[in-house]
């Protein structure tokens, strides 16, 4: 049985807020294929997104993301390319899209802050659950001298980030299609896991993938509701969880949350 020591943290009402305008986990759309994506050609002038994408990062500041790094990234990655066409004037607005198959590409503020809340440094090992369309993947590559894993269990989704990615020149992101919730074995351990949808339970092979003083972010709770952001860390030998604060995001899916689902002992 897993067992984990969860130690709640002050909840703020401001983050909590800002969360519920619109994070990760917008309610489902339809399960249908998302418009074309507008991928920008070689060498394409962004400047028309610059004074969106100016004020974007003032207010991801003003929300109290700090680490240099992580706002670079966030500053270096045109979220245009990851958005479909029919949502292109919203690329750079502080809240979640659809992208199609029930699934949308997290409010800017979210990815940088859980970003953030990894620690990563340079040499380190991470792995993703829910690619989406890529996004995520695309800040943690900018963040440089990290190695990067991610999956995704639409196929759909799956295959078009990977394109999206290469397309782009992130190529060394490595991105397979399956169940996430069984993690990536043979890659492990992981310095860091960043789950992108919401199970109710922490899924017990993520946290046997992390390394010894590996970090753990995931939201938890029941789907289509209010669920808490979870930071889980190894602090002499014992796993230990801080809740951040309440977050909305997608459901986890696939046969290992469901089938785990009634067994789960680990919840925090």
């Amino acid at each position: 049985m897993l067992r984990v020591k969860g130690i709640v943290s002050k909840p703020c009402l401001l983050v909590f807020l800002f969360l519920l305008a619109g994070c990760g986990g917008a309610p489902a759309e339809s399960q249908t294929p998302p418009a074309e994506t507008q991928a920008a050609a070689p060498g394409e002038d962004w400047s028309a997104y610059r004074p969106m994408w100016d004020m974007l990062m003032e207010e991801i500041r003003a929300q109290g993301v700090q680490d240099a790094d992580v706002l670079r990234a966030m500053q270096s990655v045109p979220r245009h390319e990851f958005v479909s066409a029919e949502y292109l004037d919203q690329a750079y607005e502080n809240h979640p899209l659809p992208i199609g198959y029930g699934q949308t590409i997290s409010q800017p503020f979210v990815v940088a802050w859980m970003t953030e809340l990894l620690e990563l440094q340079p040499g380190e090992k991470v792995l993703e659950i829910g690619t989406g369309s890529g996004y995520q993947a695309a800040i943690l590559a900018e963040l440089g001298e990290v190695e990067i894993y991610t999956i995704e269990i639409v196929p759909e989704l799956a295959e078009s980030a990977a394109a999206r990615l290469e397309s782009l020149g992130y190529d060394s992101v490595q991105v397979r299609q399956g169940d996430g919730y069984y993690g990536w074995p043979e890659a492990a351990p992981f310095d860091a896991i960043l789950v992108t949808a919401a199970p109710d339970h922490l899924p017990a092979p993520l946290v046997e993938q992390l390394s010894a003083d590996g970090r753990l972010v995931i939201p938890i709770g029941p789907p289509g509701w209010v669920q808490s952001l979870w930071k889980f860390v190894y602090k002499d030998g014992e796993l230990k969880g801080y809740n951040l604060g309440g977050v909305r995001f997608v459901p986890f899916t696939g046969a290992g949350a469901e089938e785990h689902q009634v067994e789960a002992t680990a919840t925090p």
